[in-house]
């Protein structure tokens, strides 16, 4: 009880430090967050072995399924003690900012070496873009730890699937902080029983088994968000690009101001993501760059821990397409429940794309029975979109 209320006191100041932060957190990124990003990257690295693997090649490690069966087992019990049916939600990405019609627009001058699975020629995709936030509760806006994700699904994509309950789809999953929050599925099945408990926090500092580094590299880049349009995000670990070759991928944003957070410091709307996306979206079209990063050392770019950032030294990031977001009305609520039916899943893939490390073998059958799960209590069943999807 002492240590629950610990936390709690912990949080209740980062919720009140999050309504000033906007007043000063810009001018602190802009000098400090990459000295002190380089710095922690330097620390994490300092205590990683040479794992003695080829550019994209995996190792399964051998609790790697038992960690797996954790993770499913801890999530599936906090949705069930926290949501009633037909109320369930998604474990982790919880809370729909948006459901948006979109269009991904493959470039013409790729590099050659890049122009694998999808980017291997110039076309368009139509997509559906899932904006959303922190799990796996459902806060306020302005009460969460700073975070939002994007993860979009392209329709009538050709060619074989790696996970067959979708023929013609291709998902991209990306998050807001270049690292994942936890190196591998052993932490990250830890980090499920420190939530489950209440206290996720106790996690990084925890003094038998501290993750206070990879706690801190996401500090710099969890911030006050003002729009999911205005954010910048990472697929945070490793795909194939084309058998033989990783790549990481990002989605950035091409706005340089941002938007107003009605309210601040003392109270703003609960929804205040949603509505500005709504403002923005109602007024014009939103176009996002999307970067690819190729895998070129396979020691300072790691395939099996996702805390470490890829040197972007070590290989540049290459716009390969635009992720193109038409002036639209998206707020209504059969849109907004169209969100339920989906399933956003990485192994919705080619196999070009494959999915590469622990987290990612991960997510295939955690993803799939968390989202079965979900859908059976909700009774909303699962739908492969086409983009022909009308709503009232």
């Amino acid at each position: 009880m002492i240590l629950k209320a610990l936390h709690d006191a912990v949080v209740c100041g980062l919720h009140v430090e999050r309504r000033f932060e906007p007043f000063f957190r810009p001018a602190i990124n802009a000098v400090l967050r990459e000295p002190l990003a380089s710095l922690t990257q330097f620390l994490i690295n300092l205590q990683r072995p040479n794992e003695g693997l080829k550019l994209a090649e995996e190792r399964v490690d051998p609790d790697e399924e038992a960690s797996l069966n954790d993770i499913i087992e801890t999530m599936a019990a906090y949705m069930r003690q926290h949501y009633q049916p037909g109320g369930y939600e998604r474990g982790g990405n919880t809370k729909t900012h948006g459901i948006v019609r979109g269009e991904f627009i493959v470039r013409d001058d790729i590099p050659s070496h890049m122009r694998r699975g999808v980017f291997a020629e110039p076309r368009s995709y139509r997509a559906w873009v899932r904006f959303s936030g922190p799990g796996p509760d459902l806060p306020r806006d302005i009460d969460d730890v700073g975070f939002v994700s994007c993860a979009f699904k392209l329709m009538s994509v050709p060619g074989p699937k790696l996970l067959d309950d979708e023929k013609f789809t291709q998902d991209f999953l990306s998050i807001c902080t270049p690292t994942f929050v936890t190196p591998n599925t052993r932490s990250n099945a830890k980090l499920q029983h420190w939530i489950l408990e209440g206290t996720p926090l106790f996690y990084f500092v925890d003094p038998r088994d501290s993750h206070f580094l990879d706690g801190f590299m996401q500090s710099l880049w969890n911030e006050t968000q003002t729009s999911p349009l205005e954010a910048n995000y990472w697929s945070c670990v490793p795909y194939l690009l084309g058998e033989g070759q990783a790549m990481m991928y990002s989605v950035r944003t091409r706005f340089k101001t941002r938007s107003r957070i009605p309210g601040l410091p003392f109270s703003a709307p609960d929804n205040y993501l949603r509505d500005n996306m709504v403002a923005t979206l109602a007024q014009q079209d939103v176009e996002m760059d999307f970067l690819v990063q190729v895998q070129t050392d396979p020691q300072r770019m790691p395939i099996e821990n996702a805390a470490v950032r890829w040197p972007a030294r070590l290989s540049p990031w290459v716009p390969v397409a635009t992720l193109r977001l038409p002036r639209q009305k998206f707020d209504s609520p059969a849109q907004f429940a169209f969100a339920r039916n989906l399933s956003l899943n990485p192994w919705h893939c080619i196999p070009e794309h494959r999915p590469l490390g622990n987290q990612s073998r991960a997510r295939r059958r955690m993803y799939w029975e968390l989202s079965r799960l979900r859908q059976t209590m909700n009774k909303a069943p699962h739908i492969e979109p086409t983009g022909d999807e009308v709503f009232e």
